[in-house]
């Protein structure tokens, strides 16, 4: 059982290009199979490899830890590019990301969590997560199942109702009760190397779409861990500071751009029904321009909510804040609201060819992927954790500001 992090290897100099270059490149090979990774509800195992061979998975660590420091805005590029190509790719790379950034954020006080960084960089190891828990549905704030201390090592046993991609992860960040006594809202993260624990699958993965994330269920075990694999910072501030906005940002970069990818498909479209009757305005033209309007309403919301989201790093007051928190909710149901409206307008404008696989207007995948958007975390939950917010909020009439 490994119970250290690897010593560091040397540093391996990243791929030439920018950032946006590279993830085009894993875009190319992410679009040639996301028709299979779908029919087959396989994982995207080809986007993944060229995704470690750019690597691009350690790109958030800061540069002192061996990564290369990127922002939060040039990873949500980096979701939309791959949404584009491949929904379940773009997804499992956010989620990556979306659990990196609380690593990034809360690990750099402890030489283990730095240590793993660092091997995280170095091997671009990939990073799934386990919240959801039977018993308590997709209410991340709250878990059953508890770190059991014995000495300097714990031992954990978690039902998992989903771990997206859990088989093929490096790396898990699981949720748990701080002790087997603490309240269920008392939590921390703890670090889970593959070859630490057991997984035993509990349910399968068979959806709509979304279908190459691989979100089966599983019991996860671990035992006999050293407990400094535990990060002490209470999860609640976690979530606030770090993991809320991740998510949120970065899942709506990955929702844009399969809603850009859909919109094009229909300016396609429409551009050759142009060229058919020359001096004819083709009947999709005003549907079409209506799609270009929500996806440009829809980029503002995102770019917007990642402008607070850097002006606001590394403040933890300005993150907890409740006018921050509101913000960030509203960008998630908006943006999952706009996705499928943007989609189906553009299929809407496509007809049958859309609707039909395997043409060159085809949109079936991206919007069985984006019916997602809104159910995960349910708007109805994030709606109902804003209007609780409210209640203790005072109003601002101002215009610049929330």
């Amino acid at each position: 059982m490994h119970v250290e992090v690897a010593a560091a290897l040397p540093v391996a100099a990243p791929p030439a290009g920018a950032l946006d270059a590279r993830a085009k490149r894993v875009a190319e090979i992410a679009a040639r199979h996301a028709d299979a990774v779908d029919r087959e509800g396989r994982f995207p195992a080809e986007a993944v490899a060229a995704l470690k061979a750019e690597r691009l998975f350690g790109i958030q660590i800061p540069r002192s830890l061996r990564g290369e420091g990127a922002s939060m805005s040039e990873i949500a590029e980096l979701c939309a590019i791959l949404g584009r190509a491949c929904s379940a790719s773009a997804m499992v790379f956010a989620m990556h990301h979306i659990k990196l950034a609380s690593l990034v954020t809360h690990g750099v006080d402890s030489a283990w969590h730095c240590g793993l960084m660092e091997r995280i960089a170095d091997e671009q190891l990939l990073i799934a997560s386990s919240t959801t828990e039977a018993g308590i549905g997709g209410d991340l704030r709250n878990s059953l199942c508890a770190v059991e201390a014995d000495g300097d090592t714990f031992r954990l046993t978690k039902e998992a109702s989903v771990i997206s991609y859990g088989a093929q992860a490096d790396l898990i960040l699981a949720t748990a009760r701080r002790h087997p006594e603490a309240a269920t809202s008392d939590q921390v993260l703890v670090a889970l190397l593959a070859d630490q624990i057991t997984l035993e699958r509990t349910s399968v993965w068979d959806t709509l779409g979304m279908r190459g994330t691989c979100s089966d269920g599983f019991l996860l075990k671990a035992e006999g861990l050293p407990l400094v694999q535990v990060l002490q910072k209470p999860f609640a501030e976690i979530a606030a500071q770090s993991m809320l906005a991740a998510s949120h940002l970065l899942w709506g970069s990955v929702w844009f751009g399969i809603s850009s990818y859909a919109v094009d498909r229909a300016r396609a479209f429409v551009q050759g029904e142009a060229r058919k009757k020359p001096g004819q305005v083709p009947p999709g033209a005003l549907r079409l321009a209506e799609a270009a309007n929500a996806l440009q309403a829809m980029k503002s919301t995102v770019v917007a909510g990642l402008e607070r989201y850097e002006a606001a790093k590394g403040d933890p007051d300005a993150l907890s804040a409740i006018g921050f928190s509101i913000m960030l909710n509203n960008v998630k149901t908006t943006v999952s609201a706009q996705a499928v409206d943007i989609v189906q307008r553009a299929l809407s404008v496509v007809g049958i060819l859309g609707y039909k696989n395997g043409t060159p207007f085809s949109l079936g995948r991206q919007l069985r992927d984006v019916l997602s958007a809104p159910l995960m975390i349910s708007n109805d939950r994030i709606l109902s954790n804003t209007a609780n917010l409210l209640l203790v909020q005072k109003g601002s009439g101002k215009l610049l500001s929330a």
